[in-house]
């Protein structure tokens, strides 16, 4: 386990272009194994977690030349051409193992073991299970409804409407992946918008979309998807890690090119408005189908505390550790509610943002479905762990570069899963 000690700085400058969004590579690569034509797919991420679904759509019979972090021409199989290996290792991605499962109900195979590491055996895959298992598909779960994840397909499958409890794009894109196969209109309903690269991709490779109000469908059976080429855009969740850092340390400015601008995942910049950051948006030209651009953040004068309520939290569902590091800066008290999915991510994430923090010198406290920190204006700094987490080892680089002590972050080698530049990036904007 990788330890690293991070100092504090007077200040971040620069410009970087952070690494690719991990959503869509995962959902390119997996779209292109169902297309009928080669897809090139330009700039996908190279980390941990797109390596497994490159892996997966290779093991279910797609060819891939090329690699990732430069470009791959993608040889699909068709909507359903995949003979998938009787097991395929998902690693930590949870995206890959929930989306695969919608794919594979529609394919020619039996008994597929869908498996993971540690981490992964312990988020909830019921969720998934149960809607596609109403549409008619063979899937099923360990006791408790984890990993490993069990798939026979090429049953019939029922069309039918979905209302989902929780907001999830993964959810919500498992089930339109497998109304690709059922015989009528998939619909599917959430409490709040989630993150839509699922849908803007089907309708790039031919898919027409039925939307009525806030849910959205497709019409089954699908006979062809012909995905165009895919240039992969910034990951706004990976820039954000650098906006809260700029926001605390940056002078005069940091500067983020190439980032992914659409709307159901740019929650954060909202809140930290509404917290005294200094964050612009020039917007760019759109990249595959993305509104994209560049963000500017500088060193932010008192920030003030704030509430996020639980319709703006799957718009920042990723973030959300982040406002909790703002928070510490702020005057006040900030408070995060309707966010129970944090609890079954790679951490419960509820539980380890708050044991951080309170590690760093910070005042927090958990909430059943969030948490509350009263911030001092100042992060005294200490030793934390990551627990695996990736997104809390990049928290608490961050929160070292602005603390008053420095914070050794325990893990830190976690950051793989997403981001495995994002020392090196750190270090290009003036971190020691």
């Amino acid at each position: 386990m990788v330890v690293l000690q991070v100092s504090p700085v007077p200040a971040l400058t620069g410009t970087l272009r952070v690494p690719a969004d991990k959503s869509i590579t995962h959902r390119a690569l997996l779209l292109g194994a169902l297309s009928d034509a080669p897809v090139r797919v330009t700039g996908p991420l190279d980390s941990a977690d797109t390596a497994a679904t490159l892996n997966a759509v290779e093991a279910c019979g797609a060819a891939v030349e090329g690699h990732l972090g430069d470009a791959l021409v993608i040889t699909g199989r068709g909507v359903r051409g995949l003979r998938p290996s009787p097991a395929i290792d998902c690693a930590n991605a949870g995206t890959l193992m929930r989306l695969l499962t919608g794919v594979l109900v529609g394919q020619r195979c039996e008994h597929v073991i869908l498996d993971g590491d540690d981490s992964l055996r312990g988020r909830p895959m019921a969720r998934v299970a149960r809607p596609l298992r109403r549409m008619g598909a063979a899937v099923f779960t360990a006791p408790g409804g984890t990993p490993p994840v069990v798939v026979s397909g090429g049953q019939p499958l029922r069309a039918m409407r979905h209302d989902l409890e929780v907001a999830s794009a993964q959810v919500k894109s498992a089930v339109l992946l497998a109304g690709l196969f059922a015989d009528g209109e998939t619909w599917v309903s959430e409490p709040a918008p989630s993150r839509d690269h699922t849908e803007r991709m089907l309708e790039a490779g031919g898919v027409p979309l039925l939307r009525d109000g806030d849910a959205v469908g497709v019409r089954g059976p699908v006979g062809a998807l012909r995905l165009p080429d895919v240039e992969v855009p910034g990951d706004f969740s990976s820039a954000a890690f650098h906006l809260v850092a700029g926001a605390l340390l940056g002078d005069p400015e940091v500067r983020l090119e190439g980032v992914n601008l659409n709307p159901r995942r740019t929650g954060l910049l909202e809140v930290m408005r509404r917290m005294g950051a200094d964050v612009v948006v020039e917007e760019g030209a759109p990249v595959a189908g993305e509104p994209c651009g560049a963000l500017v953040v500088r060193r932010a004068g008192e920030l003030r505390g704030t509430d996020v309520e639980p319709g703006e939290v799957p718009a920042m569902i990723d973030e959300l550790p982040l406002v909790g590091l703002l928070a510490a800066f702020a005057r006040g008290v900030t408070t995060v509610r309707g966010a129970a999915e944090l609890r079954v991510k790679e951490s419960d994430r509820v539980a380890s943002v708050v044991a951080a923090l309170r590690a760093m010198g910070v005042r927090a406290e958990e909430r059943e479905d969030g948490f509350s920190v009263m911030g001092a204006g100042r992060l005294p700094g200490g030793a934390m762990e990551a627990v695996g987490d990736h997104r809390l080892a990049m928290l608490g680089a961050v929160a070292g570069l602005a603390s008053a002590d420095g914070v050794a972050v325990g893990n830190f080698d976690a950051c793989a899963v997403s981001y495995p530049g994002f020392a090196a990036d750190l270090r290009r904007l003036g971190a020691a």
